[in-house]
């Protein structure tokens, strides 16, 4: 679990604002039989995602607790070219690993103890994260948890009211170095810079589509308590900024020219860090199988809902030619 001791300095009053997703870690019991199962279903083949994770997992059993993807979905998005086009070579890819392919989520999920919500598209998480709530299948919903700030909120709500718990991340909360500053070894942060690609496209508000892969390195640093956020947009890149209720401050760098990068540097008090290589999804899907076996949050959820919140406030300051936009405006 992550130490929290670093953010103490963060107001109660933003914690208070996103206490839908708090204690979320420890606020559930399950039945006996969802946690002796191993068995790992996907939907969505959309994303290349969905292959990468079941070739790690499958080809490497004892190195992630024993689970086994066993059955997939394709759906996913209907509606996307970009996505659609992939769903049946990933399809045929995902066989090769010993996967069935079902007609439904219902029938998938007859035949999994766990989920692994990969569909591409944001927009679809909501309806689909439903299904599986209601079947007390825990979870892992891959980027971005959704397409707008009021469905994020709705997949928490299901969650509790279901008693059934999930997580959603990118996996660059576990680029090299970030994980020495979570756990504070260089003191408070300070602040953070950050960069990543991020292409846009017409299905989703701009940086829910791939630029929350910096944003998601961002709140890695700095925690929740963002207060308001600006945007600066061109043609090649974004600049969004955030002021936190401490006054710190963090940036996102989002690119769209030249080489495709990850990276950043954190303002500590002891030091100031510059972030490391981004290797893949091993870090990730090792907190996933662990989450699984402990139906633990690995952590603050809160940061994940004020993610998508910093987002939405980042697509109204672009409509306002860049004006700083508090983030209340979007929460409420």
């Amino acid at each position: 679990m992550k130490n929290f001791t670093r953010r103490d300095f963060i107001g109660a009053s933003s914690l208070a604002m996103l206490g839908l997703a708090a204690n979320q870690a420890s606020a559930f019991t399950l039945p006996i039989a969802a946690q002796n199962g191993k068995r790992i279903g996907i939907i969505g083949l959309d994303t290349s995602h969905s292959v990468a994770f079941t070739k790690s997992i499958n080809e490497n059993p004892g190195g992630y607790g024993g689970y086994k993807v066993v059955a997939a979905y394709p759906y996913g998005t209907k509606t996307i070219p970009s996505a659609t086009d992939r769903i049946p070579k990933f399809t045929e890819d995902i066989q090769q690993y010993g996967v069935k392919i079902t007609k439904s989520i219902k029938e998938l999920l007859k035949q999994v103890d766990f989920v692994l919500l990969e569909t591409n598209d944001g927009r679809l998480h909501l309806e689909q994260a439903e299904e599986v709530f209601k079947a007390k299948k825990v979870l892992f919903i891959d980027k971005p948890l959704a397409a707008s700030y009021a469905d994020a909120q709705k997949i928490f709500a299901l969650s509790q009211q279901y008693n059934t718990p999930f997580f959603s991340s990118s996996s660059l909360r576990y680029i090299d170095g970030m994980q020495d500053i979570i756990d504070g070894k260089y003191g408070k942060v300070l602040g953070a810079d950050v960069y990543s690609p991020a292409a846009l496209d017409p299905s989703h508000p701009d940086f829910f589509w791939y630029g929350i892969h910096g944003v998601e390195m961002l709140f890695a640093a700095m925690g929740v308590g963002c207060k308001t956020v600006s945007r600066t947009h061109t043609e090649g890149a974004d600049i969004i900024v955030g002021v936190w209720d401490d006054n710190r401050i963090g940036v996102v760098r989002g690119t769209r020219q030249g080489k495709s990068a990850y990276g950043g540097t954190v303002y500590c008090e002891k030091a100031t860090i510059a972030l490391g290589a981004y290797k893949g999804y091993g870090s990730l899907l090792e907190k996933i199988v662990e989450f699984f076996d402990t139906k633990v949050v690995p952590f603050d959820s809160n940061e994940t809902l004020e993610i998508c919140a910093f987002i939405e406030a980042a697509d109204v300051s672009k409509s306002a030619n860049g004006r700083s936009i508090d983030l209340n405006h979007v929460i409420k």
